[in-house]
Order: C-alpha cells, then structure tokens, then sequence
C-alpha cells in the first residue's frame, strides 16, 4: 500500500464522515487525470453531478480529491478538498474566465534564462501572481554557465524582486544547484513557472539526478525553444520531494492579484494614500505622492507604468462588463470633446 503522506497528504484534511479514499492529482489530460492514492498510480474522471450541476472546484494539478476508487477502470473523482496555496492565470480562450494551473505547493520556481529569454517585464508578471498564490516565490536563473560573472543579471532581479531569493545556476554544469538543497526536500512542492525554452526540464532532471524529462534545443537567434512539457504534471523525485513543471504559457493574463499585486510592487505601494485627496487619479491632482516620489526619483516610472498596467489587466479580469462600461464611456467622452471641438473650429471660421 502507498502512503500518500509522502506526497503531502495530512490525515486531517479529510472532512469528517467522509468514506471516499483521498488522491492527489498528479496530471490532467482534458476529460482524464492521473491520480495516486493508497493503491498505487491510477486513472480517473470527474462525477458530472458534483462537478458540472453542485459546481465542486474543478480539480488540477497538486490537488487532493475524494475518489470512488475503482480498481477495473477510471475512479470516479467526487470532490476536490481546499487548498492551500493556489496559482491560476485568465483562461486564453475568451469567455472561460479563470484557468487553475497548479495547487498545494509550498515554494513557486519563477524560472528565466540567462539569455535572450530575460525578461524584467516578464519577471514582474511571475512574481505577482507568485505572491498571489500564497506560495514563497524564489526567482532560478538558469543557464548560469553562458555567462562568467552574472551579478548585474542577479542585482536587476533583486531591484525588481526585492526581498526574494534569487539563484544563478546551471543544469548543464551543476553550479548553484546546491543552493536549492534547502527546498527540494521530501513532502515538499515546487511549482515551475517559465516561457518556453529557459530549461525547466533540464534543472527537473538535474535536480532529480536522472533523465526524467524530454529536452529540446533552443534556437539560438531567440533563445526559445519548444514546449517540451505539453501538460502540468508532478514529478516525485527520489528524495522524496515534488515539482509541478508546467508547459511554457505564451500568455499570463492575471485574474485575482488582490494580494499578489501589493507583494511584488511593495516600492510603489508604500506611496498609495500618501496624497492629500483620498480618491486622487495620480494624474494632475495636487498633493499627488506618487507625482512628488516619480518627480524626486524615488519611485521608478518604469515600476510605476508596471503597476497600472498589471492592475489594469486585474481589473479588466475581475469585472470585465464594468472595465468595457468604463471603457465606452471614456471613447464616448473623448468623441464628445473631439465633436465639441470641431464645431468650436468651425463656428471660428465661419465668424
């Protein structure tokens, strides 16, 4: 018999009366999921009245679920239990609103390349979902091995990421892969997050000390590479800790950044209602705090053009009708100021 407690499972967790067995998700494939419980590895599919009429959160990758085990075919998955940390992104497909990538993991890996594929912009996005998952984020710079001294790359990332560990290191040589001794331990999850091509599946393998993952080349005019992961997945390791890898995602569209967003931009935020109106836009109000740090050069503009950007996406995903409402109105202002002066001009040039 299996013991699920080595994959993170606490008896405690399971809700009172409950006589379904518990189960860890350690894959989803559309309509099927990888599962492991005290039978070993198994396959399941979700119950439609829980699922598609009671509406139970839909199950993902780290998750731990109640299942009707059946040991001829698919269990039957009929509930999925609370998490405790979360990470999720704005579902690429218009209309479908959220979309859950990973859950129940204790450290969030923001991976980026030391080459073309560094991205501070990027990095920004990485760390306030992060932050938002309830996870600590630790930034991997990866491909330490192309550079011989990599402290600007280091010192840009903890300007931007200030107060979160931040590692050089290489797969491909093995430097800086022993820094990482203090989270890859047995009960823990780490979830992977990186674009494709900054060898996430090379730092599972050397992590891992064998080959347990595919590895494609990169081009070298761009540095990416193929999605060499196509699904979420945890990988246990041998020593007995977890890593949730997940496919480079071309799109990171925030949805709720309530927590995440105060996190990773604590420089900007720490200048929000220091300004003499309570409701000021930022913009020319006086007494502006922010307008006074932007002035003095102690907030960032490019921090600060950061920020309304990533809360303006947060916005648009947590009421889009009001965000398009809020929208039209503004290019039906603008269409009126635009109308009123065109008669102005022409009323000038009649007299």
């Amino acid at each position: 018999m299996l013991n699920l407690q080595k994959y993170g499972f606490m008896p405690q967790m399971m809700p009172e009366n409950a006589e379904e067995l518990p189960a860890r998700v350690t894959a989803v494939h559309r309509e099927r999921y990888e599962l492991v419980c005290e039978y070993g590895e198994i396959s399941g599919k979700l119950k439609k009245k829980e699922y598609f009429v009671e509406g139970e959160d839909f199950p993902t990758t780290g998750d731990f679920v109640l299942i009707n085990y059946n040991p001829a075919g698919d269990s039957l998955i009929v509930g999925t239990l609370p998490r405790k940390t979360f990470f999720s992104r704005r579902d690429p497909t218009p209309g479908r609103g959220e979309q859950a990538v990973a859950s129940n993991f204790d450290y969030v890996f923001i991976i980026q390349s030391l080459n073309q594929n560094f991205n501070i912009k990027r990095l920004e996005r990485y760390l306030t979902l992060g932050w938002q998952s309830g996870a600590l984020p630790v930034v991997i710079l990866t491909k330490a091995d192309l550079l011989e001294n990599q402290t600007d790359y280091i010192q840009a990332v903890q300007k931007t990421a200030a107060g979160v560990p931040v590692y050089a290191v290489s797969a491909k040589s093995g430097l800086g892969l022993e820094l990482l001794a203090d989270y890859v331990k047995p009960g823990k999850t780490i979830v992977f997050l990186g674009s494709s091509g900054v060898g996430k599946s090379s730092l599972v393998n050397a992590l891992a000390g064998e080959e347990m993952m595919n590895v494609s080349a990169i081009r070298e005019e761009d540095g990416r590479g193929r999605h060499t992961t196509t699904h979420r997945q945890l990988i246990m390791l041998k020593n007995g800790a977890m890593i949730i890898d997940t496919p480079g995602m071309r799109e990171l569209g925030m949805w709720d950044i309530s927590e995440g967003l105060g996190e990773a931009f604590q420089d900007v935020e720490r200048f929000l209602g220091g300004c003499k109106f309570r409701d000021c836009k930022h913009q020319t109000e006086p007494g502006c705090a922010i307008k006074e740090a932007l002035s003095s050069g102690k907030l960032s503009r490019e921090r600060w053009e950061s920020y309304i950007r990533l809360k303006g996406e947060a916005k648009y995903s947590d009421d889009k009708e009001a965000f398009l409402r809020q929208k039209q109105q503004r290019n039906k202002n603008i269409a009126k100021i635009n109308k009123q002066k065109k008669a102005a001009a022409r009323k000038f040039r009649e007299e």
